[in-house]
């Protein structure tokens, strides 16, 4: 392999790459969207705030109306137990109400009430959760009265408990550090997340470059010069240094604006929005599948850098490049091998899917990996080189075996040789070949020539 070509290629495909509006607008877009999404859910937890309200109550219970207080956003009137809720609902303007809210006579045998709310427009979540837990409480209260015990409030208040669990890591000296398990979980999904981005991004970037040229009949004008292996060593060399690229502009733009942000809004009003608990839907946690921390907890920068301490992140920068540049070798080398293969990139559908399905399980291991870190499940996917760079990614916060590090290393580095011997016997055959719709039949016959 001619080395001098071979930078040659690279250049140019770096060129042609950096030089596109594309590139650009993806390059300075994307920081864009990362702050934003960083910065965002402070600005919407300080603006979104419901309208107050004025709410109608009718209540048969008599239990119920002296616990419904009011707060900065809603505001309790009481209609009386004779009020009509059907002339009330008739017109809530009449009544100087917004919405009303019913109580049932209270039940003796269930010692319990029903309530109905009814408004124009659905009601808010905070405010149905508000009034639902005063309702609660009115309830409770009654019950406990009921038993006619003496001072059975307080006694019920010094028998719930509130433990939390604080979970401490000890280092080879026996140092005592505590960690929180919600960091290890966030760092192991983001980066199993964007390592398969990347990967999934830039190999496709590889095989669309393959296709326009071989489209556009550029590369006979090409071979004419270089070797085949030469032009698709040169094209996923390029296409990695553009990403790399990319990916420190990224880091420096996200960094800048969040120090901007950070000064506009202050640094201060944002972490304190942060250190203050947030109701989360139950439908997002269920999605999720995962327990969540809370997020007073993880707004306390003192054990968020306490955890950050304990996490090898020297480890994890080297990791994460010596993963991106192999896994991203590994699939490049198919993706432009795949490219040489077909004229558009309607037809590549049908030979990506082998290429890809691995891809995606070793993203969905990588997902749950942080419930079960050293499971059999997200050993294997570590070690098995076409998964292996985004699950050993998303375990390794969480701590991994020296050996286990080195053999998936090992294993991901041959395979990436093996795999780029195949690629370039079928890209040297294939990105010639015009007027036939490839199949895996005809990779295999391209593979066996010499």
């Amino acid at each position: 392999m001619n080395i001098k070509k071979l930078g040659i290629i690279i250049q140019r495909e770096y060129l042609n790459k950096v030089k596109k509006k594309s590139f650009l607008l993806i390059t300075f877009l994307a920081p864009v969207l990362f702050a934003a999404i960083c910065i965002l859910p402070s600005l919407i937890m300080m603006g979104a705030k419901e309208e107050a309200k004025q709410v109608g109550v009718i209540d048969h219970s008599g239990i119920v109306l002296p616990y419904l207080t009011d707060n900065e956003v809603t505001r309790f009137k009481d209609l009386g137990a004779d009020a009509s809720p059907e002339a009330v609902k008739a017109d809530f303007g009449s009544f100087g109400v917004d919405l009303l809210l019913t109580i049932s006579e209270l039940d003796p045998e269930s010692r319990s009430v029903s309530a109905d709310c009814y408004s124009e427009k659905p009601l808010g979540m905070d405010t149905g959760s508000m009034i639902e837990a005063r309702i609660n409480d009115a309830v409770e209260a009654y019950r406990i009265e009921s038993y006619g015990i003496e001072n059975l409030e307080e006694i019920m208040a010094g028998v719930k408990s509130n433990v939390k669990l604080h979970s401490y890591t000890i280092d080879e000296s026996g140092k005592e550090s505590i960690s929180e398990s919600g960091i290890y979980m966030a760092l192991s999904i983001i980066l199993g997340m964007a390592l398969y981005m990347f990967i999934a991004l830039f190999s496709g970037m590889v095989m669309s470059s393959v296709i326009e040229e071989k489209s556009s009949r550029v590369v006979e004008v090409l071979m004419s010069s270089v070797k085949a292996t030469e032009l698709m060593f040169g094209k996923i060399i390029g296409v990695a240094l553009v990403a790399l690229t990319q990916f420190l502009l990224w880091i420096l733009l996200t960094g800048i604006l969040l120090g901007v942000a950070m000064g506009i809004i202050g640094k201060d009003k944002m972490m304190g929005m942060l250190d203050t608990p947030q109701p989360v839907p139950v439908e997002m946690v269920d999605a999720m599948s995962a327990p969540m921390p809370e997020m007073g907890e993880m707004g306390d920068m003192e054990v968020v850098m306490s955890t950050l301490g304990n996490i090898n992140l020297g480890q994890i920068f080297l990791a994460f490049l010596f993963y991106f540049i192999f896994g991203y070798l590994l699939y490049a080398s198919m993706f432009a091998a795949i490219g040489s293969a077909v004229e558009n990139e309607g037809d590549s559908s049908q030979l990506q899917l082998p290429v890809t399905i691995p891809l995606l399980i070793g993203f969905f291991i990588a997902l749950y990996a942080f419930k079960a870190p050293d499971s059999t499940l997200v050993f294997w996917g570590s070690m098995i080189p076409f998964t292996s760079p985004i699950v050993m990614l998303a375990r390794i916060p969480f701590g991994v075996a020296t050996w286990e590090l080195i053999l998936s290393m090992v294993v991901l580095a041959l395979t990436f040789v093996a795999c780029a011997w195949a690629s370039a016997k079928i890209y040297k055959v294939g990105i010639l070949m015009y007027g036939k719709k490839s199949t895996f039949k005809d990779l295999y016959k391209w593979l066996k020539q010499k």
